[in-house]
This record gives structure tokens, C-alpha cells and sequence, in this order.
């Protein structure tokens, strides 16, 4: 898996700003949050200005003025009842434009995440895929939920609070500002120094996903090899290094946020009692102006206090979103089609002069030519890493090719239309994938336009009506993830029903019959011949036995075709196919 490089000050800069662009749909309901925010700020900054002149003006023994003591309680009692009220409408539109703010973001990344290319998904293990779309995008939430609410009113309460201080006393007030450079010094050691941690420990969490994705999916295997230790070790080892950067997480949160804003709170006290102490001794001291100020370094402090411990959920928000935007900027796409061609009407297939290479380094494919007539069957053979699985990656246009075309009915396949070449070409693969849901939404792929007689019909075309029919609830019967539930030949039967239900004028045949049980391979056999019937297909065949009957089978070795005709011509050059088909049929002395 990619590591990502680690993120300077510049780049985590430009990462908030551009999550700050998710905000300009949502201006009006902020502006109307930040509004009710300003009047719950001020209410805290208006609540300790009358405690204080309660305390000078009216706090005398043997004396209570029934009037202007009851309307500052009751001023006091209205301020507080209203932030109540207030604070719970600001936080409800917050979350609000927070919570469509990320639906909108994991939209963008899965959408992304369909119209990448096949390289990227051969580079990328899933599990990390999984953990930027849920776990990355959540941290991001909890940034626009938590951070940006409480940076916000953070600001404005520290903005409040000195404007009151300034107001009670401007000396005193003065000297607190001598104490903004070294919070801010804080800040920056933090941010500097987390941002590196943090971001380990999304790539940790990213492999473990990736690790117990693996093993769900492969459990079969895993059970069946005995293989549960091993990945047990590796787990536990990924798991401990993931431990391991949460606890150096855990140690810069432990030293610079709290403990350290509290040593300059302290520091901020000692200051303000000794000022007042001092000057005790020429001048009368208010205790309502001690109080007052009292509560605000307090309420100061406190804000500064929730910054520093939303710092963290900010590093761990900005990696996230780096992470995030690193996936939608991925510029390995799925090929650009140019959609200039119009119908594939006839089905003929041409590779002309065709080279690729998956890495831009080694050739898999190597000056490939040959044509498809319309209605021929043309076969693919040769041993594992010859280039037979490259020649259908590049017709179905899951690859760039840079040397060379491919054309069908004359136009290039880069001239289709996705949607054409997707309709008229018509995939099977070697192992079938079913999703969960039902066999008729199977086959039907939720094609709306298709009615429920037309996947009957496609079923029943390649002989899988027979076996739909005799399940419990037939063509609504429930299909688990993947058809574990289903046999492999039944699985293949339902992939054929699928892919005739378009009618394709091409179909590809990518080992079709490899994992075919006994009870069903008389009617996978009958529904391969009746799919093929008028159709030009493309197979990829191990079982030389499948394929005799074929218009034209081509050699494959090392990237090229060196080798081409039918069964019987092969046989007579006593070349590759030759030793092939000796081997297949038991006679290894001859093959030799």
C-alpha cells in the first residue's frame, strides 16, 4: 500500500481550506448558527458584569434595594434561560450542515471510487479503500461537528472576554495579552509535532482494515490451509504497531494540551492576584472587579483549554482528509471513451498491432493482431502469464493501451460509448460474482427497463430456469454475498442469465467452464452453445477439450501469438498446442 509523504504546515493549510469549500452551499444556515452563537457568547460575557455589579453596588450590609436587585437577578435568570435555548438551535443547525456536509463528501469519494481504473484497484488493497470512505470521513465529521463549532465560539468568547476585561480594567487586561505568545508557541509545537503521529496512525488503521478484510474474505482458504496462526501473528503485529502510534498520540495529547494550558492558567492567577494585591496597599480594590476578572481568565482559559483538546480531533481530521482528498484526486481513472461511434451492429473484432504493459515497464502483450469475424469463435490459449486474461482486459476497455487499436465494426473501442461497449459485449468470468439481494435482481442488475418475462426468458435461454425453478421462492430466492449458498455451477448459470438478458453481439468467455460440478456441466454446456449461437465470442480455455470446435484458436507465450488455426491445423504443426493437448491427455512420454 502507498504511504502518504508526511504533511508540512503548507499542506494541511491548504487541506482546511479546501474542506472549508464544502461549507459555501450550506452560507445562509451557518450564518444564521454563527448569529446564535455571537448571542450565546454574549451572554457569557454579559453574566459576570452583573454578578460584579451586584456585588460592588449592592452587596451592603443592612441595605437591599428590592428593585435593582430583582431585575439583575432576573436579567441574569433571562440571560442564562436563553443561552439554553439559543445554544440548542445553534448546535442543532451545526450538526445539521456538518452531517450533509459528509454525506456529500463520502458521495464524491464512492463516486470516485467507481470511475477509477483497474490499475488503481491493483494497487490498492480494499480494506484501506474501506477505511478512507467510512473511518477517514468520519474523523471529518467529527471536525465539522466538534472543532469548527468550538473554534468558532472559542474565538468569539475570547474576543468577548477581553473586550470586558478592557472594559473593567485596561492595565490589567493588557498584561493577559502577554500571555497569548506563549498559548500560540503551544499550538505550534502540538500541531507540528501531532500531525506526523496522527498520521501514522490512519495508515495503521488503514493496513488493519485492509488485514481483516483479507482474512473475511479469504476465510475459506484460510481454514482450509490451516493458515489461522499466521494471519493471527500478522494481525497482532499490525495491531501492535497501530497501539504503538496511538500511544505516542496519547503522550503528545497528555503533555501539551491540558497540562500545559493549565501551568499558564496558573501563571495568568499568580499575575492577577499579585496586580490586585499590589495595589491594595495605595487604592480600594472592588471584590466585584476581582470576581469578574477571576471568572473571566477562567472562561479565557476554558475556551483556550477545549481548543487545545480539539486539536487533536482537528490533526486527526486534517490527515483524514488528506487521505480523503488523495483518493479523489487519484488521477488513474477508468479509459476516457470519446463516444463518436454509434451501435455495434455486426460484432466484428480486429486487434491490430496491439501492445501493453500494465507497470510501463515490462510488455505483457506484444505486437497482437488478429480479427474476429462476425459469429466466429475464436479461442485464447496458453499458459498462466502468457497475456490471455490482457487481450480481454484491453477489449473490454478496463485498461489504457497506448501502441496499437482495437476495433470493433471498424471504429476503435476508444470511440464507444461505455455504456454501448457495456451492453454489447457481454462478460463471463472464471469464478461468477453474485450480490446480495435476489436471482431475478441478479439478473437483472436492476435494469429498470427490463420486465420480468425478459429475465425469465434469459434464463431460461441458458438452460438455468431448471434449477431457479425448484428453489423455495425461484427466481425471489435470497442470494447471500457472493452466492455462497449457490453451487459454482449454478452461481455460472445465473452470471450466463445475466449477461444474455442484454442480448450482447459479443461475448467473452474468460474460462467460463473451469469450476463446473458435474450435476450442472450438461447444462452449463447447453447454455454456452446457445449463447454463442450467432454471437462472436472470445474464450479463454485451459481445457483444450472445450475449445476443438473452435473458427480459430491463437497460442499465447511470453505476450505473443505464436501460434494460430484450427484444432486440426494445430495438431499438424506438432508446435506448442501440440505438447499442450499431449499433456492434457495423459500422454506425457509423447510430450516430451
Amino acid at each position: 500500500m502507498e504511504k502518504q509523504p508526511e504533511l508540512t504546515g503548507k499542506d494541511q493549510w491548504l487541506v482546511f481550506k479546501r474542506l472549508l469549500g464544502y461549507l459555501a452551499p450550506h452560507k445562509k444556515m451557518l450564518a444564521f448558527a454563527v448569529f446564535l452563537l455571537v448571542l450565546t457568547v454574549l451572554g457569557d460575557v454579559l453574566g459576570p458584569l452583573l454578578i460584579k455589579t451586584f456585588i460592588d453596588d449592592y452587596l451592603t450590609p443592612g441595605e437591599f434595594p428590592r428593585g435593582p436587585v430583582i431585575g439583575l437577578a432576573l436579567g441574569y435568570a433571562f440571560i442564562q434561560l436563553s443561552n439554553v435555548i439559543i445554544s440548542y438551535f445553534q448546535l442543532l443547525k451545526f450538526q445539521e450542515a456538518a452531517l450533509i456536509i459528509i454525506q456529500q463528501l463520502r458521495i464524491d469519494v464512492f463516486t470516485k471510487v467507481q470511475n477509477l481504473g483497474m490499475r488503481y484497484f491493483d494497487r490498492t488493497p480494499a480494506g484501506s479503500m474501506v477505511s478512507r470512505v467510512t473511518n477517514d470521513t468520519e474523523a471529518i465529521k467529527e471536525m465539522f461537528v466538534s472543532v469548527l463549532i468550538g473554534f468558532l465560539q472559542s474565538a468569539f468568547l475570547i474576543v468577548g472576554v477581553y473586550i470586558a476585561m478592557f472594559f473593567l480594567n485596561a492595565k490589567l487586561a493588557l498584561i493577559t495579552v502577554f500571555l497569548l505568545p506563549i498559548l500560540v508557541w503551544i499550538m505550534y509545537l502540538y500541531r507540528k509535532y501531532s500531525s506526523i503521529f496522527y498520521q501514522d496512525l490512519r495508515e495503521r488503521l488503514g493496513q488493519l482494515n485492509g488485514k481483516i478484510s483479507e482474512s473475511v474474505q479469504g476465510m475459506g482458504m484460510i481454514q482450509a490451509f490451516g493458515q489461522e496462526a499466521r494471519l493471527q501473528d500478522e494481525f497482532n503485529t499490525i495491531n501492535d504497531k497501530h497501539w504503538q502510534a496511538g500511544k505516542r498520540n496519547i503522550k503528545i495529547d497528555g503533555l501539551l494540551l491540558r497540562p500545559a494550558i493549565d501551568l499558564v492558567y496558573a501563571l495568568a492567577l499568580i499575575m492577577l492576584l499579585s496586580y490586585f494585591g499590589i495595589t491594595s496597599f495605595s487604592n480600594t480594590v472592588e471584590v466585584g472587579v476581582i470576581y469578574a476578572f477571576v471568572t473571566y481568565i477562567d472562561r479565557f482559559f476554558e475556551p483556550i483549554n477545549q481548543v487545545m483538546q480539539r486539536l487533536s480531533i482537528f490533526q486527526q481530521a486534517i490527515v483524514a482528509a488528506s487521505r480523503v482528498f488523495a483518493l479523489l484526486d487519484e488521477k488513474d481513472m477508468a479509459p476516457h471513451q470519446n463516444n463518436t461511434a454509434g451501435e455495434i451492429r455486426e460484432g466484428e473484432i480486429e486487434f491490430r498491432n496491439v501492445t501493453f504493459s500494465y507497470d510501463g515497464k515490462t510488455d505483457v502483450l506484444k505486437n497482437i493482431s488478429f480479427t474476429a469475424l462476425p459469429g466466429q469463435t475464436v479461442a485464447l490459449v496458453g499458459h498462466t502469464g502468457s497475456g490471455k486474461s490482457s487481450i480481454i482486459n484491453l477489449l473490454m476497455r478496463f485498461y489504457e493501451f497506448a501502441e496499437g487499436d482495437i476495433l470493433i465494426d471498424g471504429e476503435s473501442v476508444k470511440d464507444y460509448a461505455t455504456e454501448e461497449l457495456r451492453n454489447k459485449i457481454g462478460l463471463v468470468l472464471q469464478d461468477p460474482f453474485l450480490f446480495y439481494g435476489t436471482i431475478e435482481s441478479n439478473i437483472r442488475l436492476h435494469n429498470q427497463k427490463m420486465t420480468d418475462q425478459e429475465v425469465r426468458e434469459a434464463a431460461e435461454f441458458v438452460q438455468a430456469d431448471k434449477f431457479i425453478n425448484a428453489l423455495p421462492d425461484g427466481y425471489q430466492q435470497v442470494v447471500t454475498e457472493r452466492g455462497s449458498t449457490f453451487s459454482s455451477g449454478q452461481r455460472q448459470l445465473v452470471a450466463f442469465a445475466r449477461t444474455m438478458a442484454t442480448d450482447p453481439k459479443i461475448l467473452v468467455l474468460d474460462e467460463a467452464t473451469a469450476n463446473i460440478d458435474t450435476e450442472t456441466e450438461v447444462a452449463i454446456q447447453q447454455g454456452l452453445e446457445h449463447m454463442c449461437q450467432g454471437r462472436t465470442t472470445i474464450a479463454i480455455a485451459h481445457r483444450l477439450s472445450t475449445i476443438q470446435d473452435a473458427d480459430l484458436i491463437m497460442v499465447l507465450h511470453h505476450g505473443e501469438i505464436v501460434e494460430r488455426g484450427t484444432h486440426q491445423q494445430l495438431l499438424m504443426q506438432r508446435g506448442l498446442y501440440h505438447k499442450m493437448y499431449l499433456l492434457q491427455n495423459g500422454i506425457v512420454e509423447t510430450a516430451k
